[in-house]
């Protein structure tokens, strides 16, 4: 919906590398609209997944977002989850637009550090955002991870897996986080609905050919 509203985010995400769905209504209109393959990249599950590669290979790995305290006990919980993780960078920007000076020191911090693969946990949109603005200047994979470090620090509650499946993942989130979401959920879900189902309406009516020889 953002980049339905925002030409200028939906370029950022038509240029970036790879796009996955992360929620399941999302995988749901994917596989209406012809893609049956489609599945669900969960942020907080592909964190750990490549997380466990990183170790095995070693590969330095960094964060950028959240809180001091919220990266403190990230990286503490995953270091004993995973022992041979090296993690090289922990970076909590602060809850404003950095002055240039301040992205200059973050951007070096990073490139100081060897980080191979940095995670993004700012949320959306401004974490694609940031990566798209950082491309080229940050010499390591960026992958926006969303809630993931809340999730994995333990800061914050995780959907049940049923209601994950179910789709209803925004529903405990925003039973937990109603002032900061509900002007998101309430606005654009209908909104979503609204226009997926003119899409699909759309694919239906168009003519279906047939080659015969």
């Amino acid at each position: 919906m953002e980049s339905f509203d925002s030409p200028d985010f939906r370029r950022v995400l038509l240029e970036a590398d790879l796009v996955t769905p992360d929620g399941m209504p999302v995988v749901w209109s994917l596989r209406l609209t012809g893609d049956r393959r489609a599945t669900r990249v969960y942020g907080p599950d592909l964190t750990l997944l490549i997380l466990e590669a990183a170790a095995r290979e070693g590969l330095p790995v960094g964060f950028y977002g959240a809180s001091p305290a919220t990266l403190g006990k990230l990286a503490a919980r995953l270091t004993r989850r995973f022992p041979a993780l090296h993690i090289s960078c922990l970076h909590a920007p602060p809850f404003r637009p950095l002055t240039p000076e301040e992205d200059e020191r973050a951007v070096m911090e990073i490139e100081n550090s060897r980080t191979r693969i940095l995670f993004v946990g700012l949320g959306a949109p401004k974490q694609e955002r940031w990566m798209a603005a950082h491309r080229g200047r940050i010499p390591a994979v960026m992958i926006g991870v969303g809630a993931a470090f809340d999730f994995h620090a333990g800061t914050k509650p995780q959907a049940p897996r049923w209601m994950q499946r179910a789709g209803l993942e925004w529903l405990f989130r925003l039973s937990a986080e109603p002032r900061r979401l509900a002007p998101r959920y309430l606005r654009q879900n209908p909104r979503f609905l609204v226009l997926f189902a003119r899409e699909l309406l759309r694919l239906r009516r168009q003519p279906k050919f047939t080659l015969t020889s």
